[in-house]
């Protein structure tokens, strides 16, 4: 196999963590939309820790997309 189709094959390995991502963000909103729906007054409790996973959640996006860069590009 030929170096340059290893990386590329490497890079596409590494941007599937983006996959587990859209799962998690899809599922933080959905849950704090139907948590928020049920009842109201507890928006301001939610909010916030919705706010930090989905930060949580989209570090990782990062993480996966720059591991995939350096494989490229390095």
């Amino acid at each position: 196999m030929d170096a340059e189709a290893a990386k590329f094959i490497g890079a596409g390995l590494a941007v599937f963590a983006l996959f587990g991502v859209g799962l998690g963000i899809g599922n933080i909103f959905s849950t704090l939309i139907a948590s928020i729906a049920r009842n109201p007054a507890s928006r301001a409790q939610v909010f916030p820790i919705g706010i930090l996973g989905f930060a949580l959640t989209e570090a990782v996006a990062l993480f996966a997309l720059l591991i995939a860069f350096l494989i490229l590009f390095a």
